[in-house]
């Protein structure tokens, strides 16, 4: 079971965070905060089974509900509220006695991993050694006009996008041409079928294999950091 961790956003709000350990014996040294999916909290499948993995990998990795999430609302927080609370569990997470020491990379499903992306570009957390993004959210499904990305070119971290190809959040054929724009910090790790939650068949051990790819994938680019 991982370990509950309380977030204090400010003196009136606060998130639970939870935080996947990997093995003494297998620590890589670097934590990575995911969080989660404009649709579903830190509890969703897809959360826990991707910590959970890679926490198997060596990766000590920290999952967290935005404020919205965590009082059972729907509809997110705005971008502000949104980014302030990243930044808490990632102030929460620096002095944690198990973590502090390790490197922290940062990043998400989705709308978490956009919310990274946005904190990483504003400056004002330093030392991120990398982003992690779980099909990056390039725009709203059919309207492709609408693009997020205008920030990107101001995160100086490494980026890992991992995007399956038939994403309607951006494919990989959209999300290239971005990614090379970004001169050599940012890396596409392609899905071949995947939709915007990596899948690829309804094969659940198929299924399963792909992921296992994925996670493989994110770990050992995690440690090249």
């Amino acid at each position: 079971m991982p370990e509950q961790l309380r977030v204090d956003i400010n003196e009136h709000q606060s998130v639970t965070a939870n935080i996947y350990k990997a093995a003494a014996r297998d620590r890589a040294g670097i934590t990575l905060i995911l969080g989660h999916g404009a649709g579903s909290g830190q509890m969703s499948p897809f959360m826990v089974s991707f910590s959970n993995e890679l926490a198997s990998r060596g990766i000590d990795t920290v999952t967290f509900n935005f404020f919205y999430s965590e009082h059972g609302r729907g509809a997110p927080d705005r971008n502000d509220a949104l980014e302030a609370c990243y930044r808490a569990v990632i102030a929460t997470v620096r002095k944690h006695a198990k973590l502090k020491l390790n490197k922290l990379a940062i990043g998400g499903k989705s709308m978490g991993g956009r919310i990274a992306s946005q904190v990483a570009a504003s400056g004002e957390v330093e030392d991120i050694a990398g982003l992690v993004f779980l099909g990056y959210p390039l725009h709203p499904p059919g309207n492709p006009e609408k693009l997020r990305s205008a920030h990107l070119p101001n995160v100086k971290s490494p980026m890992l996008f991992v995007q399956g190809s038939r994403d309607n959040f951006g494919t990989t054929e959209e999300l290239r041409p971005i990614v090379k724009k970004l001169r050599g910090r940012a890396t596409l790790y392609v899905v071949e079928g995947g939709d915007h939650s990596l899948r690829v068949s309804r094969n659940a051990e198929k299924q399963a294999e792909v992921y296992k790819t994925v996670q493989d994938e994110i770990a050992s680019w995690l440690k090249q950091r």
